[in-house]
């Protein structure tokens, strides 16, 4: 295929605006899939994807279309575009010369459509900007043209109208891909420079590498070079998604595709990698940022035993989806498991998920937390990813959080009740912008544990379901902090500290200390909840015991005679409490999160 006849580009838009749906109209157009092949949202393969409606991984599939006589090889990447799978979108952008940026036409432009916007602004894309849904009676096509207008500087000219459920005006669309998205740039007869973008396990062929070739060719049977941890291996196999694998004998410059060398270890691929020859000393190409997880919880198996299983499903997991981290910890109240990092809440569920339905593996999640700097008194400075890390307060010369800047897209009736929102959570506002008379775009900076949890649950209750956010880190600022800790029948469950604000300790410990009460079922003893800092106990909760009538025997008589039974039974349930353990349910290790937005 001649470069000038290649087209790699990707679909980006905010969560829900029909990324897949035109996905699936783009391979039906271009005769990729049959009509009996196809099925809604075809690209979403896996059974968590299809179960919950979102894209969880980018899925790229290559497309052969005749246009003007000629033939066109279109290489197409669908994207995810939940905020939490950002990180999948800036490895497809890097492989693309241009962008659908898709709007739908009721909803229009919202926080995250801007950010992958000016996401692929920043690497140089070509967008076109693509208005989804049009068939709708309640679209606002004209409205939405003023928004991108306004918010993305784009002309009326050079926005695509199309509906993708019911195939109105795909044919232009791909007219416009055609024409107006930049071939790929770089020369078939160069040193082989080829970018892994993405990589999956399989059982018996062990890793599938996914590639976009810069320059040079790739040959099967061709022995390769990681160049970035510098292994050699052999090409066996070499093809494209059409969507399913299609062999070819040979990639070249500007094409998208895979390569299976036999690799087991997970080690020797590493997302961002640069692929060439073996004995040639081409550079490597610019690799992407690595991820920043900022949201870090204990994965333990339920049953001890499937420590190695849990560990191995994790390692298979990791080739797949590079964008979170784990380490093994040991637990006093759950024993061995492992400590993961995520870019998100949702990315921490989609992965817990994936775990138990791929593995299948009953595991126990600890209360998610997200990462802090603190300077010690001898200028040290540590990086705590987990409360239990927190030396005494007398050691501390200053704790920093992470602050991330929000931004909301919201209706301008709903300004005050975002606002309050985020004066709850400790936000400061730093601008307001109009995007239309009926739209606005309201900026705050945030700590990042203030929004990670239900802060979108409660922008879309504040807003009636219309508001939508997008948040990036900006940094770590001082603030007056505090570990927490939650002690059960006496004994520190380490599992259940938090790290919180000095000023809401209080209310914090008081309600997490309530919500455990009624989460800890009832023992033959009675159970003290406290919640600490330090030394000192900020809030108490006792969990009643069960009681057996040992008097019920004794009718009549002498009123002594029930006094020794009952002096008898106080003996009995404080031996008891001393040597016996309270069972605490994995309800119990989210209710600490639950009590963080109760005031709000």
């Amino acid at each position: 295929m001649n470069l000038k006849n290649i087209r790699n580009f990707c679909i980006i838009a905010h969560i829900d605006h029909g990324k897949s749906t035109l996905a699936d109209r783009l391979l039906e157009y271009t005769g990729t899939v049959t009509k009996r092949e196809m099925k809604e949202q075809l690209l979403d393969d896996m059974e968590l994807e299809r179960e919950r409606g979102i894209t969880i991984k980018a899925r790229t599939v290559s497309m052969q279309y005749t246009h003007g006589n000629e033939s066109y090889e279109l290489n197409l990447i669908d994207t995810p575009g939940h905020v939490d799978f950002q990180y999948e979108v800036s490895r497809s952008l890097a492989c693309c010369e241009g962008a659908l940026l898709l709007v739908d036409a009721f909803q229009g432009i919202e926080a995250q459509t801007v950010a992958n916007a000016y996401n692929a602004m920043d690497q140089e894309l070509h967008i076109i900007p693509v208005i989804n849904k049009i068939d709708l009676t309640h679209a606002r096509v004209d409205e939405i043209i003023e928004e991108i207008e306004q918010t993305l500087m784009m002309g009326e000219d050079e926005i695509q109208k199309v509906s993708a459920k019911a195939g109105l005006g795909i044919d232009e669309l791909l007219d416009a891909v055609i024409g107006t998205i930049p071939p790929p740039e770089g020369g078939v007869d160069e040193p082989l420079q080829a970018m892994v973008f993405d990589s999956h396990y399989d059982e018996y062929r062990g890793v599938i590498t996914y590639v976009r070739v810069m320059n040079g060719t790739i040959k099967k049977g061709q022995k390769i070079r990681f160049l970035g941890t510098e292994s050699n291996h052999e090409v066996l196999e070499l093809g494209q998604f059409a969507p399913q694998q299609r062999p070819c004998e040979e990639l070249h410059a500007g094409q998208v595709g895979y390569l299976i060398c036999n690799i087991k270890s997970l080690e020797l691929v590493n997302i961002g990698d640069t692929v060439s020859t073996a004995n040639a000393s081409a550079e490597p190409l610019e690799g992407y940022q690595p991820p920043k997880r900022m949201v870090y919880c204990g994965l333990y198996p339920s049953d001890g035993q499937d420590f190695k299983e849990l560990r191995d499903a994790l390692e298979r997991l990791a080739i797949n989806d590079p964008s979170f981290e784990f380490e093994p910890e040991t637990s006093d109240a759950l024993g061995f498991g492992f400590r993961c990092g995520f870019l998100g809440l949702l990315h921490m569920e989609i992965v817990q998920q994936r775990l138990e339905q791929e593995s299948d593996i009953d595991l126990v999640q600890t209360a998610p937390n997200v990462t802090y700097e603190l300077t010690l008194r001898n200028g040290e400075t540590k990086v705590i990813h987990r409360p239990q890390e927190v030396p005494d307060s007398g050691d501390i010369e200053e704790f920093r959080q992470p602050i991330v800047k929000v931004n909301f897209v919201v209706p301008a009736d709903y300004i005050g009740a975002v606002m309050k929102l985020c004066q709850d959570r400790r936000g400061v506002q730093k601008a307001t912008e109009y995007l239309s008379p009926t739209r606005t775009m309201i900026t705050y900076e945030l700590p990042l544990a203030e929004v990670i949890y239900d802060l979108h649950d409660k922008l879309k209750s504040a807003t009636r379901g219309y508001g939508t956010m997008d948040y990036e880190v900006i940094g770590y600022f001082p603030a007056d902090l505090v570990r927490m800790d939650i002690l059960v029948n006496g004994n520190k469950v380490d599992a259940l500290s938090v790290i919180c604000d000095r000023n809401d300790a209080d209310r914090r410990g008081r309600a997490v200390c309530k919500k455990l009460k009624e989460e800890i079922d009832r023992h033959m003893f009675e159970v003290a909840v406290q919640a600490a800092i330090g030394a000192r106990v900020i809030a108490r909760e006792t969990v009643r015991a069960l009681r057996k009538n040992v008097t019920a025997k004794c009718y009549g008589g002498d009123i002594s005679r029930k006094r020794k039974l009952w002096a008898k039974q106080r003996e009995g349930k404080k031996r008891m409490k001393s040597i016996g353990s309270v069972d605490i349910p994995q309800k119990a290790f989210m209710a600490v999160l639950d009590t963080g937005a109760e005031k709000r």
